[in-house]
């Protein structure tokens, strides 16, 4: 059988150093298609993309068609930019059987004659475009709204796949591979608290996503020194990392062992609810600080710099905390709102959160991920950003030299 079905498409970007042509022509042929190239104009300097034009070839309709929506995830659009298509919501919290699930890459829509941003991007979602405000932002599936005018199929989409960076970007450059224990962890600390310091001075900003490994390892007062010099405008995490923050902050213990010595105090077993008991009494965690009762930590440090946070709690908390949102879909909504407009987030010793968090982000976002387990970096770093490194450390020293960096930062 011949390939009697073709459509031009074409492609802009660093198609070579960030392998998008690459990628494009590879699928093209596991799909068992062909292709011609008919236009192919390099870019000569860094500011420049490159272009290419090229026609796929299927054997029936339906194996092009299948061919194209691979391609047009890749980066590629057709020559002739096609109208989106639109259908309503059947009823609240259900999409049009057909509709387009988003990636986290950047994308636009071609609507009424041109292209449009799709707003608050990110993966896994929908896109409901608001034809009177002639908008189009990304929507969780259960808050979409009978009525609602949905993206269908794949006509009418421009992803753009993440590039391999051109600027200096200190460790996302100086980084050759995304994950690996054999780097020197002091020059890398180095460069992410160079990156954070210049992100902060450009008016950025950066959230922080920690577990409760940050505690146990003697990390909370680098991370909470961190905080006081003004460098996290966001914490996300959940109900453990407060309370052993708590615990740390009026006991010095975290889980009932001395953090600074290492050994098990007496009757520890019972801080962490002792803590929790505490900020029962005080009402809150901020009640707490108001009333002298919490006087130092990582949330001591939130509530007097205004840092806003999020507590999402788990079926495993104890308590939980007077903070804590317990509906997990309410803690979703206030971490997509808390990541709106970050420019970096440092994950730090938590797998779930990270993830969580992960896949809210656009693909543009600087990630940094900590942790000493390295399956655990590969598994949050591989989710299509080309801005993203992995630091296999103990997060307690990593916290102590990043603090101790950013406050030589500082100082200049």
């Amino acid at each position: 059988m011949g390939y009697e079905y073709a459509e031009e498409v074409q492609v802009e970007g660093h198609l070579i150093d960030s392998m998008i042509l690459t990628r494009i022509l590879d699928r093209i042929m596991e799909l068992e298609g062909d292709f011609e190239i008919v236009e192919f104009s390099v870019g000569k300097k860094k500011h420049e993309y490159s272009r290419a034009k090229l026609i796929v070839k299927g054997k029936s309709k339906e194996h092009l068609d299948e061919m194209l929506k691979e391609l047009y995830r890749l980066g590629a659009v057709p020559v002739q930019a096609k109208e989106v298509e639109l259908k309503p919501a059947p009823m609240d919290g259900v999409a049009p059987d057909d509709f387009y699930s988003t990636t986290n890459f950047p994308t636009e829509i071609y609507y009424q004659g041109s292209w449009m941003p799709v707003e608050d991007i990110m993966m896994d979602k929908v896109i409901v475009v608001d034809p009177q405000g002639k908008r189009a932002r990304c929507v969780p599936l259960r808050e979409i709204k009978k009525g609602d005018l949905i993206v269908v199929g794949e006509k009418g989409i421009r992803v753009k796949p993440p590039e391999r960076p051109r600027e200096s970007l200190r460790v996302f450059e100086f980084m050759s591979s995304k994950v690996s224990p054999e780097k020197p962890s002091t020059s890398i600390v180095k460069h992410i608290a160079k990156d954070i310091h210049d992100i902060k001075r450009k008016g950025g900003k950066i959230a922080v996503v920690a577990g409760p490994a940050v505690v146990h390892t003697g990390g909370a007062p680098a991370l909470a020194r961190i905080i006081r010099l003004g460098y996290v405008d966001a914490l996300l995490t959940g109900n453990a990392l407060a309370v052993h923050d708590v615990e740390y902050a009026l006991f010095g213990t975290s889980l009932g062992v001395k953090v600074d010595e290492g050994v098990a105090a007496s009757k520890g077993h019972r801080n962490h609810l002792a803590a929790i008991n505490e900020i029962m009494k005080a009402g809150s965690l901020k009640a707490a600080v108001e009333k002298g009762i919490l006087k130092k930590g990582i949330m001591y440090e939130c509530i007097v710099r205004g840092v806003p946070y999020v507590l999402a709690g788990s079926i495993r908390d104890d308590g939980p905390l007077p903070d804590v949102i317990t509906d997990v879909v309410e803690a979703q909504k206030a971490y997509r709102e808390l990541l709106k407009g970050i420019d970096m987030v440092l994950m730090l010793a938590t797998t779930l959160h990270s993830i969580a968090v992960g896949n809210m982000l656009p693909a543009t976002v600087k990630v940094v991920c900590v942790d000493i387990n390295p399956a655990t970096i590969i598994k949050l770093l591989d989710r299509g950003t080309a801005h993203a490194v992995g630091v296999v450390s103990d997060v307690g020293v990593f916290l102590k030299m990043l603090a101790d960096e950013l406050w030589s930062l500082s100082a200049t």
